[in-house]
């Protein structure tokens, strides 16, 4: 019961920094960094070790920060996007200075810094396409593609519980715990929030875009989930972190996002959505 208290009370304060954060134009662009930075610095301490490679780990985490900064002040400025091939550099540096390790049976290790640069650094870039969408800022559309994310995990984990407890398993080798029936049931909650956010006029696009943008995201972000689970079980750990007690890292809050939100977003572009 304590644990589940503090999960409560810790998702809801999680939640609303979140919601008063994406409402305002000025606040997005710090939180979004702050959410960033601690992932890869999580994420980097589960792969290298809290002291192991830190030029690398700093080098990537500046041109994390640079690639977002520059994509976010073209989108909200108008300055030139050519600035954003600057933010490149420190992780080119970092993978030339790697050369000069001492100790080559450990050249593998410092690759996860630029891992996380791909893995994490990208996805949360990609964002600013949806907050600038309409040409002005607005943190709506990047809300409801949470809500259906975290909606997903809550439809998931709840059939998962009630049904999936002697079911049959989704991928037993990476994550024993979740099973087909959670599955289902994270698909059934974001397909059916997709239909409420058009019912109500929030996505403003044809319903049969909002359910396969839905359904999309869904699988996508079962996807990013698992390869979240492929890291901590290859590790050893149960969390990626700590700052959320009763849930963890904000890797572990974010790890279907990472890739929900990037697929949902090609989805819309392509789709001439925005």
């Amino acid at each position: 019961m304590k644990n589940v208290v503090t999960r409560t009370i810790s998702g809801v304060v999680f939640m609303a920094i979140m919601v008063a954060g994406l409402l305002c134009k000025y606040a997005y662009p710090f939180l979004m960094l702050f959410v960033l930075i601690v992932m890869m610095q999580e994420f980097h301490v589960m792969t290298m070790g809290h002291k192991r490679h830190l030029w690398a780990r700093i080098l990537t985490i500046i041109s994390a920060i640079a690639v977002f900064a520059t994509v976010f002040l073209w989108k909200a400025l108008g300055t030139s996007p050519s600035y954003i091939l600057l933010s490149v550099l420190p992780v080119l540096l970092a993978m030339a200075g790697s050369l000069f390790e001492k100790d080559k049976s450990d050249y593998a290790t410092v690759s996860n810094a630029y891992t996380s640069f791909v893995y994490i650094a990208l996805p949360m870039t990609m964002i600013n396409f949806l907050v600038f969408s309409t040409g002005e800022y607005s943190g709506i559309l990047l809300l409801c593609f949470f809500g259906i994310v975290w909606g997903a995990d809550v439809g998931g984990y709840c059939l998962g519980c009630t049904l999936g407890k002697n079911g049959k398993k989704l991928w037993p080798e990476i994550s024993p715990k979740k099973s087909w029936w959670g599955f289902v049931g994270g698909m059934i909650t974001s397909v059916a929030i997709a239909v409420v956010l058009y019912f109500t006029h929030v996505f403003d696009f044809h319903i049969v875009h909002c359910i396969v943008l839905a359904v999309l995201m869904n699988v996508s972000g079962v996807f990013g989930d698992l390869v979240e689970s492929v890291w901590k079980r290859h590790f050893g750990i149960k969390d990626s972190g700590k700052i959320m007690p009763g849930h963890g890292g904000l890797l572990d809050r974010f790890d279907s996002s990472l890739f929900a939100l990037p697929v949902g977003i090609i989805y819309m572009m392509c789709c001439g959505l925005f």
